[in-house]
């Protein structure tokens, strides 16, 4: 079965907007956490969301994989770093982070040959 990853990502992004309707103080805080940590400081944002996307194949989050690997791919990861990446969470997750890190691959390559919305 195919994934959609523009609409996996585009969920997450809807579904944030739903949840700061209902919960906006829960959700500012949340919004403040990811500003204050995806942009270049010690390691660069770009490698910030390399570690998002292999924690979201390790937790096997199709959510997490469409949306960091579209904000990975804007913040300029290549497909070597992302497979890298991929390897990372294979080495740490075994087996089911090998299914994930797959399909994290297949996002990444939504967004990178043009068929990707590019918002995150």
């Amino acid at each position: 079965m195919t994934k959609d990853y523009n609409e996996i990502a585009d969920r997450v992004v809807s579904g944030a907007d739903l949840l700061a309707q209902a919960a906006p103080d829960a959700m500012k805080g949340f919004s403040a956490l990811g500003r204050a940590t995806y942009h270049d400081g010690a390691l660069p944002a770009k490698v910030k969301e390399l570690m998002a996307l292999a924690i979201g194949i390790a937790d096997r989050c199709d959510g997490c994989v469409g949306y960091h690997a579209r904000a990975a791919f804007r913040r300029g990861a290549t497909r070597e770093e992302v497979a890298e990446t991929i390897a990372v969470a294979v080495q740490m997750g075994g087996g089911p982070s090998m299914v994930y890190g797959g399909e994290a691959l297949r996002a990444y390559d939504t967004f990178a040959n043009g068929k990707g919305s590019g918002k995150a």
